[in-house]
């Protein structure tokens, strides 16, 4: 029997931005449940941190220097054009579904792949959005996550004669805002961070704890010069009005995103509950995760998920599918988004097409590591949407152990790399890219990065 599938896709979620994950006052309990009741992969990344390249890199199981959606810029046509994991599950037999944000071009009109569609044009907006609804845009008055709740829902409730696939992509946790065509924000008509009404006392006076990177900029720029001038453009006014509009780095900020996550939780709730009801919940795959990471001020950082720190490309991912997911476990392989279109189409009964450089997770989920991947690449390409990041490109390499930062146009001989031994620096604190002693592993690192770079291209 091919099971029903669902993926929740949460905008800018921390990996510890949920109950099960870590956080030290957010109440997620349906989230949890399915921490509980299936794999919480403790070591899940974004290979590209920022939405649109990474969305897309889940959708094909590409990485974005494969598949072209390489920053936010509003790429319709190319959106339009990717070879999306639902096209293959149409000729598998499955009802397909997008329902939320697109984010890959700005238009919300119906994409490829999808037999229904539920989307808006850009980041649309948390207050009585206008939503397209296949092909014909519709204002509704409301709450943007409680109305996606919704239309989740009543997919999911239908009488479905085959096996279903509904790709959830909420709004929520981004701040309300406008982006026009190069990826920029208009600051004109920019909301910040807005919760449920009956979720906006929620964790008054909730303390996030400091972490040893909570450090100012000046602390990151003694172990990382390539900053220098992205830190020294952040205090302009432009970049100064986007921080002050959402509280960056703030107490408030890190509770605002938990009360937006309270609708987000009881949405996961009320699908759980159709399912049960439906007598189809241990035949659905239910995945959930961010799709980047996100800065609370680590290494002076934020509003920031863009880089390659581990704050940055951790993700949270939660897989619930009894079938063949043991409850309860935590799995420690190292996890990329790109593996989700392949895992969806082995255990739909195909075989993923030779364009998918992600991996099946069906030998995790069966407790079998070996020959498991050791390392993979992260990228990002520098671009305009905040007015620091100017000249930021880099390509880093992850393994099990260490993670190696190259500044791709600002530095080619690697005189500002930075090196980090994750097991004994969890935080990253100490750039050893200068230590004698690790010249070896750095030398080391960069072979395997020009390796991945070359692969992730397909040269």
């Amino acid at each position: 029997m091919k099971p029903n599938f669902i993926v929740i896709l949460i905008d800018d979620l921390r990996y510890d931005e949920f109950g099960a994950g870590g956080h030290p006052y957010m109440r997620t309990p349906h989230i949890d449940r399915l921490a509980a009741e299936g794999v919480l992969f403790e070591r899940a990344f974004h290979t590209t941190p920022i939405c649109s390249p990474n969305r897309a890199s889940i959708v094909t199981g590409q990485y974005a220097s494969r598949h072209g959606i390489i920053d936010n810029v509003a790429r319709d046509a190319m959106s339009h054009r990717l070879p999306n994991y639902h096209l293959a599950l149409q000729k598998l037999g499955y009802q397909t579904a997008h329902v939320g944000k697109w984010h890959m071009g700005n238009d919300g009109m119906p994409r490829p792949g999808y037999h229904h569609w539920v989307s808006f044009d850009g980041h649309g907006s948390l207050v009585d959005p206008q939503l397209n609804v296949n092909g014909a845009y519709e204002k509704r008055s409301g709450y943007m996550t409680d109305l996606l709740n919704q239309e989740a829902l009543a997919f999911v409730e239908r009488r479905h004669s085959r096996p279903f696939a509904l790709f959830f992509a909420h709004k929520a946790v981004h701040p309300d805002a406008h982006q026009a065509a190069d990826g920029t924000l208009d600051m004109s008509r920019f909301g910040g961070y807005i919760p449920a009404e009956r979720h906006r006392r929620l964790y008054a006076g909730a303390v996030f704890p400091q972490t040893p990177n909570m450090r100012p900029a000046r602390e990151l720029l003694k172990q990382a010069p390539a900053w220098t001038d992205a830190f020294a453009l952040k205090g302009s006014a432009r970049s100064r009005a986007l921080l002050d509009a959402i509280q960056a780095g703030s107490q408030e900020e890190i509770r605002q995103r938990a009360r937006m996550m309270a609708a987000v939780d009881e949405g996961v709730g009320m699908l759980l509950e159709a399912l049960a009801r439906q007598r189809k919940l241990d035949d659905t795959l239910i995945l959930f995760l961010g799709d980047n990471g996100y800065f609370f001020g680590e290494h002076g950082l934020g509003p920031e998920r863009r880089f390659a720190y581990e704050e940055g490309i951790r993700a949270p991912f939660v897989l619930r599918y009894p079938r063949r997911a043991r409850p309860g476990t935590r799995e420690r392989g190292l996890v990329i988004c790109q593996d989700i279109a392949p895992t969806l189409i082995e255990l739909a009964g195909g075989k993923p097409g030779p364009q998918v450089q992600g991996r099946s997770l069906a030998p995790l989920l069966a407790g079998r590591r070996r020959g498991w991947r050791k390392s993979f690449l992260v990228e990002y390409w520098a671009e305009q949407a905040m007015p620091w990041l100017v000249g930021m490109t880099y390509k880093a390499v992850r393994t099990d152990r260490h993670k190696l930062i190259h500044w791709v146009n600002r530095d080619a001989a690697g005189e500002l790399d930075e090196l980090y031994d994750l097991e004994r620096d969890p935080w990253e604190l100490k750039n050893l890219a200068r230590s004698a002693g690790h010249a070896a592993v750095r030398a080391r690192l960069r072979r395997t990065l020009r390796t991945l770079v070359a692969d992730a291209a397909g040269l």
